[in-house]
């Protein structure tokens, strides 16, 4: 959600800095994520200053130059080579000084260097209103007609001032802050200060008859409903003020008409829709649930199907807009509507959760419907509304404002015992502190006894419902950061601790991979259905959202694969192709079983290495990764985890096109391998990937703490090498096995140096160059113990592999 300062600083007085009204919103659980300055210009004339032409001589070398002299409220004029026709001496005019930076309307930004102009010094320049980013005039500088003292910076003549947007990472329990009003109820708590709202004093029916009837069937959906209708408007452009307000938060000026409702919607919180009253069929409103089959035409330009249980706005021949969701395109503003009918509305938010799922759709007013909005909010709202289309495009109000609330929503009521607000809050706060920070938060005290308080909460607040959420409210307002620890602060617990230290595993193990130069990311668990799709998992086995937000973003993730294709895709389009990266996330699943299924997820740690291993120098060409790098790499992880894994087979994955698994027993701990070309496609993955997987959560209770080691031998050691002719499908794994069952006391390392194909050794062929470590730890071995070794290998090699010996 964004949120503009200089709105917030409209609705209630503050001294805060954005950045530290960041930090105080933060404190209270509105948590900033981002702030950024809004300059009403590019560069927002920074280091442009309002100065004064003393002296005005023509150039000695050039017959269009001026030489001025300008003072800028420097200690000493300012000589400036100035090329205007128009410039002249006691001038009132915009100096660009040295260092600033020009954004002209046309071209690119250039920034003010002191120079030498045909052999005159230059420390500025005087500006024209193209070169300053005002206009498109180039016809000469700007003369200005003002008493402010020269050296006043010109955005202060201009009236210029930057606004900041924050974003705040809203909660979904925070319905009540979803808009500026709602920011500054917070504000308000924290520094006693008034909120001003917008006001209606100004506001007042007319003697013209309304056409416009009102009817509304579902009063369960819909229990308040406001409507009114305004005649002879005018469709327009919005004025300054307004665009600036929706371009602070990113929204885009549609008409003066259509941007009233945006306003009041981030201003006040409060989704409204406007109407051409002149489209509705029959002179009346009618809010219904429409019957299954019938469509309507949405803002969008697509026709949608109903589905019976959809709440919608409609006329007398059926549906004009999806209640709480979306406008209908037909009955929406237009350049040349004329007369308008408001809708001010309260909806039940399962109503409006509903029907934004079922048709995949969200909105900023369905962001806050189903969230839940305030009820009494209606009738203020649709005076403000109906104010701002009088000043905006004029108009005449009617004689009738429709307000159907027949069973209006009352304040919640909660008891709260003092003596469980100071066991909550680890602190005793005076009575009078507690009383005045509830006032403030719009929670009335009914009544008070000596031990306790009834409290009577506002409807807008729908997450404050119970005795805790009271004492809630109470310590984010005093404040997390003023809640001390106590000296004998102690807790209980009913179970041991797990002996691995799974934080500090992680922690140890991302500091392994960083020092070996991965990256971390973190990737949403929440990916597209066609992610899971694309490795043929079935639907039933996918875990899928209730509620999503969108229909992209609606099943959490199987595999972290993709995940990661989709940061290398991004940073490759980027131009930054050579990338080591890992992540710690999740991935989930289900399994169906009789009338239900049974669900699971895990974490997993995944590992990409893709591009070059190194890049290109005078001393070396640059080398693309290999399976083995990433090997080599993973092995470090699973070394210093100290996991135990029996065997390494080849992997059997669809995700691979080729690779290798670590297994304990029957379990895959691990799996690595080079990514199909199908995937990389599917991700927009231009280069050759390499992927790594383990299973995070099993190589945590795998783990020992127990380091093992072995005295250095005493005697040395000897190597011999076997260069074998085998087979094609023999692969080094066998002749490990084979070697390690024939000799198990001297065998103590066995390594493949080279593997040779060629024409001369036969179709389906292939030579394996082997080294063996042999050593005893008792005794140096001589050449008689050597050689039977040896031989017993090679006979194994022969007998067991059909291997052929190269001699």
């Amino acid at each position: 959600m964004l949120i503009s300062y200089n709105a917030l600083k409209s609705l209630i007085d503050f001294e805060e800095t954005p950045e530290e009204l960041s930090a105080l919103l933060t404190s209270t659980g509105l948590e900033v994520e981002g702030l950024e300055e809004i300059l009403p210009v590019p560069g927002g004339l920074k280091g442009l200053v309002i100065g004064e032409v003393k002296e005005c001589q023509p150039h000695p070398n050039a017959d269009r130059l001026k030489c001025t002299k300008v003072d800028i409220g420097a200690k000493e004029l300012a000589s400036i080579v100035c090329g205007a026709p128009n410039v002249a001496q006691g001038q009132k005019v915009i100096v660009a000084t040295v260092g600033s930076t020009l954004y002209p309307s046309q071209g690119e930004p250039f920034q003010i260097k002191k120079s030498k102009i045909r052999g005159e010094v230059s420390e500025g320049m005087i500006c024209a209103e193209d070169e300053i980013g005002l206009g498109e005039s180039h016809a000469g500088i700007l003369v200005l007609d003002t008493p402010l003292s020269n050296g006043t910076p010109a955005a202060e003549y201009f009236d210029l001032k930057s606004d900041y947007r924050i974003e705040i990472g809203l909660t979904p329990n925070r319905a009540d802050a979803a808009s500026h009003f709602g920011v500054s109820r917070d504000i308000r708590a924290l520094n006693q200060k008034e909120i001003t709202l917008p006001g209606t004093e100004h506001f007042a029916l007319g003697q013209t008859q309304s056409t416009i009837a009102l009817e509304v069937q579902n009063t369960e959906a819909c229990p308040r409903f406001c409507g009114l209708e305004i005649r002879n408007v005018r469709v327009a452009e919005s004025p300054k003020w307004l665009k600036q307000f929706l371009g602070s938060i990113e929204v885009n000026s549609i008409n003066n008409l259509v941007d009233i409702t945006n306003y009041i919607n981030h201003y006040l919180g409060q989704p409204m829709h406007i109407f051409d009253a002149d489209k509705i069929r029959g002179q009346k409103v009618i809010v219904r649930c429409p019957d299954k089959g019938e469509k309507v035409k949405t803002l969008d330009g697509i026709t949608r199907t109903l589905t019976g249980t959809d709440l919608a706005i409609c006329d007398a021949e059926g549906p004009m807009a999806i209640a709480g969701v979306f406008g209908g395109e037909e009955s929406g503003v237009q350049a040349n509507t004329q007369n308008v009918f408001l809708e001010v509305a309260y909806f039940d938010p399962a109503f409006i959760r509903k029907t934004s799922t079922v048709h995949g759709i969200k909105t900023d007013a369905s962001f806050r419907y189903e969230r839940g909005t305030d009820p009494n909010m209606p009738p203020f709202a649709i005076r403000v509304a109906a104010q701002l289309v009088q000043e905006l495009a004029g108009g005449e109000i009617c004689n009738t404002l429709f307000d159907n609330y027949p069973n209006p929503i009352e304040n919640r009521l909660v008891e709260v015992k003092y003596k469980n607000i100071d066991r909550l809050l680890g602190k005793v706060l005076a009575r009078e502190e507690i009383k005045t920070i509830l006032v403030s938060l719009d929670i009335a005290i009914e009544k008070e006894e000596q031990d306790k308080l009834l409290l009577s909460v506002p409807p807008y607040r729908v997450d404050v419902t119970r005795e805790a959420d009271i004492v809630e409210e109470i310590l984010r307002i005093y404040g997390f950061q003023n809640i001390e620890l106590s000296e004998d602060l102690a807790s209980d617990y009913l179970s041991d601790f797990p002996k691995t230290d799974t934080d500090g595993q992680r922690l140890k193990i991302s500091e392994l991979l960083a020092a070996s130069g991965f990256f971390e990311i973190q990737n949403l668990s929440i990916v597209k259905p066609s992610q899971n799709a694309a490795l043929g998992d079935a639907e039933e086995t996918q875990v899928k959202l209730m509620n999503p937000l969108t229909e992209d973003l609606s099943v959490m993730r199987n595999s972290l694969l993709f995940s990661g294709l989709q940061t290398i895709a991004y940073n490759v389009n980027r131009r930054n192709s050579d990338l080591k990266l890992y992540e710690f996330g999740r991935v989930y699943g289900r399994t169906p079983q009789e009338n239900s299924y049974k669900y699971w997820d895990k974490q997993v740690l995944g590992l990409w290495y893709t591009g070059a291993k190194q890049s290109e120098t005078w001393q070396q060409k640059t080398q693309k990764v290999e399976f083995f790098d990433l090997k080599n790499a993973f092995g470090k992880v699973l070394t210093s985890m100290r996991i135990p894994y029996q065997q390494i087979d080849e992997a059997d994955d669809k995700r691979f096109d080729y690779g290798l698994a670590f297994l304990n027993g029957d379990k895959t701990v691990a799996i690595l391998g080079k990514v199909k070309p199908e995937w990389l496609k599917f991700s927009g993955v231009k280069q050759d990937v390499f992927y790594a997987e383990l299973d995070w959560e099993y190589a945590l209770k795998k783990y020992s703490s127990e380091v093992n080691y072995l005295e250095i031998p005493k005697f040395p050691a000897v190597r011999r090498d076997l260069s074998l002719v085998l087979a094609d499908d023999v692969n080094f794994k066998a002749i490990q096995e084979c070697a390690q069952k024939t000799e198990k006391k001297l065998l103590s390392g066995i390594n493949v140096f080279d593997v040779y194909k060629g024409d001369n050794l036969g179709k389906g062929k292939k030579s394996y160059s082997v080294s063996f470590t042999l050593q005893d730890p008792s005794k140096t071995l001589n050449d008689k113990q050597i050689d039977k070794t040896m031989e017993r290998l090679i006979a194994a090699f022969e007998g067991d592999l059909g291997a052929e010996i190269r001699r």
